[in-house]
Parts: C-alpha cells; structure tokens; sequence
C-alpha cells in the first residue's frame, strides 16, 4: 500500500473548505466538527491559500452582515490546515483543484462547484434544510 494511503487511514479524510462554508457556519449556527464527525468519523480539515485571502478581503471591504461573517470565518479558519496552492488558481478553481490532487472532500454550497465535484466524482458535503450538512 502506497505511504500516502496509510496516512489518510490513519488521518481520517482529507476535508477541504470553501469560503461559503466558512461562512454558512455563522450563518446557520452549525458545529462543523461535530456534523464532520457525524459524517465521516475521522477527518483532517485543509483550507486553501485563496480561501483564506478571500475571507480577508470580504471582512476588510464587505459590508454589513457580510463583513462580520467573514471577520468571524477568519478566526475560525486560522485553526486549520492552510494549503499552498497554485498562485494562478483562484476561489473554486482553487478548492476544485485541490481536490482533486489530494482526493478530498469539499464542503461547499456553492452548485456550480458541486456539480463540477460530482462530473469528477469527487464527494462534497452540503447544507441540508438550514440545521445540518448531508454527504454527497
């Protein structure tokens, strides 16, 4: 078994944000880990680079409501995993991209994006009725 298959065992699944989830966290009141735990057991979660400069350009130039969500996802993502990616690759191309590279599974509402994701077939996990994230 190839070395990189062994650490996912023993990791969990590899997790990767986009900023809607980030955002839909405060948004809806969702304890990402405990639905994450519910969902897949053990999870590592990864964040990537243009995700994060994103949020921080949201929570300096957004506005209202807006503003204070991303201000609120930048502390949270801090926490994670932030991942170099391509400097070329922005928002979803960023996050499609890795997932594709480290077989990931995206956390996403964004449609377009799942629907890239799936063609793929690759996993996503979504918001389901305003209170919980389902597995795709």
């Amino acid at each position: 078994m190839a070395p990189h298959r062994l650490w996912r065992d023993r990791e969990g699944k590899i997790v990767i944000l986009d900023s809607s989830a980030l955002m839909m966290l405060f948004e809806f009141s969702i304890d990402l880990e405990g639905e994450l735990t519910r969902l897949l057991g053990r999870y590592h979660i990864v964040v990537p680079k243009p995700i994060l400069e994103e949020l921080e350009f949201l929570s300096e130039h957004g506005t209202g409501k807006k503003r204070f969500v991303a201000k609120s996802s930048l502390e949270l993502v801090r926490r994670y995993n932030i991942v170099d990616t391509d400097d070329v690759e922005r928002g979803d191309n960023a996050v499609f991209h890795l997932a594709q590279k480290l077989r990931g599974i995206v956390v996403t509402n964004d449609r377009e994006l799942r629907k890239r994701l799936r063609e793929v077939s690759l996993r996503t996990i979504y918001l389901r009725g305003k209170k919980q994230l389902a597995l795709e």
